[in-house]
């Protein structure tokens, strides 16, 4: 399951990864409906999911931020909003690597995407890995 922030609702990206994802996307916000959700509410609300991706572009409140937990996985786009309609190919291109290709291998890490790097950290390893050098498309 891929769960969005809020910030991305509105902006049809969910239907561009359902292109692509096999799994269910659904926003922050339609797990707890009619409600305000606030960003330390977050990860108690990813824990009661099966293992959630959760996508966000408010790196700045989440990277180096959220509590690290095995039962789910954040990804950080360092992308300005005019950008947001590029997180579909991004996401895709990050799940797709090596390093997160599984959903064993992206549990309990937190991954922060700028157009040029990808880094992370996980619930094992707390020192912040470099990982691509290479553009992302």
């Amino acid at each position: 399951m891929i769960v969005l922030d809020e910030q991305l609702l509105g902006r049809g990206i969910e239907e561009e990864i359902t292109k692509w994802y096999r799994g269910a996307v659904h926003f922050i916000t339609d797990l707890r409906p009619q409600t305000v959700i606030k960003d330390d509410a977050v990860p108690e609300l990813l824990r009661q999911q099966a293992q959630p991706t959760f996508v966000t572009i408010n790196e700045r409140d989440f990277w180096q931020k959220i509590a690290i937990d095995q039962r789910y996985r954040v990804v950080c786009f360092v992308f300005p909003d005019s950008r947001v309609r590029e997180i579909p190919p991004a996401l895709r291109f990050v799940l797709h690597r090596a390093e997160f290709r599984t959903k064993a291998k992206r549990i309990g890490k937190v991954i922060r995407v700028t157009k040029e790097e990808i880094r992370y950290y996980s619930f094992d390893k707390r020192q912040v890995q470099f990982i691509s050098k290479e553009v992302i498309t």
